[in-house]
């Protein structure tokens, strides 16, 4: 099965997906409407409401609160875009200028905030407190990723270790809760509930693993924002992790002035992406993806064979398969 027809499986509750956000952006306050339907309706993939919707499905549930649900999920994530806008003073999202590009930090971080309230709203509202738990409990380690993430900021000498702690907490766990709201929509064993959280974490991270491999690979115009973007911000991502470990002294004072700079230049960007290409650092960052990928296909075996099921499978090669 391919991604697309992933898609095609659920495509009517990803439009009621799209109406609740709609419904739910309806705030007297004329910039929460503007903001909100500005990022929501740039162009993102809504891989974390597919996720959920396809989870639920694979679990036998036939009801209609995944709908709301799904669309919690992509409320906490845009809302940790517009604060992850904000701290990387980034100028580009999705290929159209950010939030606080066009209205300002202080608008960007309110807003988000606005998000996050409706999110939590809406989970109290649909859901139940195991659902509130993972969700109350996911947002908790965002928050602690996006902390771990700025006190390693510009930092060569981060660990592979350090790396993986702020993906799993930043990125990761929201997917994994994706798939064990799903779980427990469909009154899934403990057994089946932790497989699907599994997968999703796994899946999680190997998505990011691929961001970060993309963000030194890809063009500007499919990537959405300049590439060697994360080396600008000081982002120190796997590729680069590597790199370092097995680069010459030399080679490492040349890295440590890339990542310290106010901003890196695009002479400094060649001289980082030939030193990753040299240690192969794009490789080794992609097989830590596809093991990944391959280990939460591994998740899926507890399940009976369907078409749900290939569905879920068609996801995970996607995230390696993707080109932006």
């Amino acid at each position: 099965m391919h991604i697309q027809e992933a898609f095609e499986l659920i495509k009517d509750d990803v439009k009621k997906v799209e109406e609740e956000f709609k419904k739910n952006l309806s705030s007297d306050v004329y910039l929460i409407r503007k903001m909100g339907e500005y990022i929501l309706m740039s162009g993102g993939k809504r891989f974390r409401p597919l996720m959920l919707l396809l989870s639920a499905r694979l679990c036998g549930y036939h009801g209609s609160r995944q709908i709301p649900l799904a669309a919690v999920l992509e409320f906490i994530h845009t809302a940790t875009l517009l604060h992850d806008d904000v701290v990387d003073n980034a100028d580009l999202r999705r290929g159209n200028a950010s939030a606080n590009a066009l209205w300002g930090n202080s608008a960007s971080v309110l807003v988000g905030d606005f998000l996050l309230s409706m999110a939590f709203y809406l989970a109290v509202s649909n859901g139940n407190l195991r659902i509130m738990d993972v969700l109350a409990r996911t947002t908790t380690h965002m928050a602690e990723g996006e902390v771990l993430q700025l006190i390693k900021h510009s930092d060569a000498k981060a660990t592979e270790e350090d790396y993986l702690k702020v993906i799993t907490n930043k990125t990761a766990v929201l997917f994994s809760a994706a798939c064990q709201v799903g779980a427990i929509l469909g009154e899934m064993p403990g057994d089946k509930e932790t497989a699907l959280a599994s997968y999703g974490m796994d899946l999680g991270i190997a998505y990011q693993l691929m961001d970060d491999c993309l963000d030194y690979t890809s063009k500007d115009e499919d990537l959405g924002k300049a590439v060697g973007n994360d080396l600008r911000e000081g982002k120190v991502t796997l590729p680069l992790i590597k790199t370092y470990r097995d680069s010459s002294p030399a080679e490492r004072e040349t890295i440590n002035r890339a990542v310290t700079s106010d901003e890196a230049d695009e002479k400094a960007l060649e001289e980082i992406i030939g030193l990753i290409n040299k240690h192969e650092g794009i490789e080794y960052t992609m097989d830590n993806a596809r093991a990944r990928v391959e280990r939460a296909k591994g998740q899926l075996e507890l399940f009976e064979p369907n078409i749900e099921r290939a569905a879920m499978i068609a996801v995970a090669d996607y995230v390696i398969e993707r080109n932006y």
